[in-house]
């Protein structure tokens, strides 16, 4: 494989970090995922020529593996490869579904963050990402802190809400020393967040602060209108 090649993979790589599969061609996703699986040789004219081929990239998936490997430069491991993506797909989505958790309540997101954030020892501030259902789309670390304060800089929260698309979240954190009062500063916070969020059309449902078995909802008290 030449200097060019590994620097092409590399740079698809390092795009896919940074902004998932936005602005991929179809070539492109199938030299990602070949680039695993055959990893000495240059796989763009490989992609190139099972679109050729199969004329889509779902056709692609699809196709049996006997056919696959009919295509030069298509081993069995990649064509196993090729082929495992839809039904990952369709595990992954019968997966999440049954387990995504729903947020209707309160108390159904306070029982939910109590099992991350009731016995941590240092403060952490976590971001839950919600659908239009008030689904669990992920849940986000965004900072870690000493045992008494936590930075957390909205830029951070816009940056993940739009990474996942979200229409709503949750913000919460602990307070490891037992009292889930908040301070002005959590109050500035929640009311700078809510602020930036909303021109964005992302609505904050609540800001939750857990403190071992206690907590303090800022929707309960009136402070999210």
């Amino acid at each position: 494989m030449t200097v060019g090649s590994e620097g092409h993979r590399k740079r698809l790589r390092e795009r896919f970090e940074r902004s998932g599969l936005d602005g991929f061609h179809d070539h492109e996703l199938l030299e990602l995922l070949l680039s695993y699986a055959i990893p000495r040789k240059d796989v763009k004219p490989i992609a190139k020529a099972l679109l050729e081929e199969f004329s889509s990239l779902s056709s692609v998936f699809d196709a049996p593996v006997q056919s696959l490997q009919r295509i030069p430069g298509m081993g069995q491991q990649a064509a196993l490869l090729l082929a495992m993506m839809p039904r990952m797909m369709e595990r992954y989505q019968q997966d999440r579904w049954r387990h995504t958790p729903v947020f209707q309540s309160t108390q159904q997101a306070v029982a939910y963050l109590s099992t991350i954030l009731g016995a941590a020892r240092n403060e952490r501030f976590y971001m839950l990402a919600l659908n239009s259902r008030n689904a669990l789309i992920a849940k986000e670390e965004l900072q870690k802190g000493s045992v008494n304060r936590t930075a957390v800089y909205p830029r951070q929260v816009v940056e993940t809400s739009l990474k996942y698309r979200a229409t709503a979240l949750i913000l919460a954190h602990n307070h490891p020393g037992g009292d889930p009062s908040p301070s002005p500063a959590d109050r500035q916070l929640t009311r700078r967040l809510k602020r930036i969020l909303s021109d964005l059309d992302i609505t904050v449902h609540d800001h939750i602060i857990i403190a071992g078995s206690n907590y303090y909802s800022f929707a309960e008290q009136g402070e999210m209108e």
